[in-house]
Order: structure tokens, then C-alpha cells, then sequence
């Protein structure tokens, strides 16, 4: 019975840090992630004048996380966690929970201003968004 405990308790020490590590977002995964659920909240608001500029979007994650694939990995992410909220089939092996929870604290915090002030909360989060690429105006 005491052989079997201990390869168990082994094992757990091994996954525990590893799991810890990967709940936790860097600074710029969450500076990226919330730039991609804001613009994101913006488009869904159907805020007027506002339209997704995917190669800005890459090339700030680019900047911010230090590659493309990088980039690519969070938008991955963030497009999982949109369709997991939603209900919506998608890739488990892409889905992170501490992303699935930020973008959902930052969508919730966006779409309040949207709601409670729709034309300010349009202009404000829209400029953001198209001043750091993830939008263009036209």
C-alpha cells in the first residue's frame, strides 16, 4: 500500500508547479489579451466607423509577446475562450482557463461601458483599438 502512495505524490509534485505556472498570465499576455477582448467588444457593440485590422493585431502581439507565433497563440486563445463562452465547439488542446477567465473580467468591465454609454464608451475604446492596430477606422 505505502508503494503506491509514493509514486503518486511523486507524480503530483511534478504537475503541481507546472499547473501553477500555467494559470498564471505574463504581463504581456495580459496586456495583449485585453487589447484583443476590448477591440473584440468594440466590433461586437457594432460601434460605427471601426473595422478588424488582423496584420496590426499580429504585429502588436509580435511586439508585445516577442514573435508571431506567439501572437498567434493568444488570438488562438482568446478565440477558444470566446467560443467556449459562448457555448460553441472548439480545440481543447487551445483552450487556457486563466485566459477564458481574464478575457471574460475585461469583456464584462467593456461591455458595461458599452451599455451604460454606448457613444463615449464607442469613441474612447475604438480610438484605443485603432491607435494600437487591432482596428482601423473607415
Amino acid at each position: 500500500m505505502r508503494s503506491a502512495v509514493y509514486p503518486a505524490i511523486a507524480l503530483l509534485a511534478l504537475i503541481a508547479p507546472v499547473t501553477a505556472r500555467a494559470d498564471m498570465l505574463s504581463d504581456a499576455e495580459a496586456t495583449f489579451l485585453d487589447e484583443l477582448v476590448t477591440a473584440a467588444a468594440v466590433l461586437g457593440q457594432l460601434c460605427t466607423g471601426y473595422e478588424v485590422n488582423g496584420a496590426g493585431g499580429v504585429q502588436l502581439g509580435a511586439r508585445l509577446l516577442g514573435s508571431t507565433d506567439a501572437a498567434m497563440a493568444m488570438i488562438d486563445a482568446v478565440d477558444t475562450a470566446i467560443k467556449a463562452h459562448d457555448g460553441n465547439d472548439y480545440d481543447p488542446a487551445k483552450f487556457r482557463p486563466e485566459v477564458y477567465e481574464a478575457a471574460s473580467k475585461t469583456a464584462r468591465r467593456v461591455q458595461a461601458d458599452l451599455i451604460n454609454d454606448p457613444k463615449q464608451a464607442c469613441a474612447a475604446y475604438g480610438e484605443i483599438s485603432a491607435e494600437r492596430g487591432l482596428l482601423r477606422r473607415f
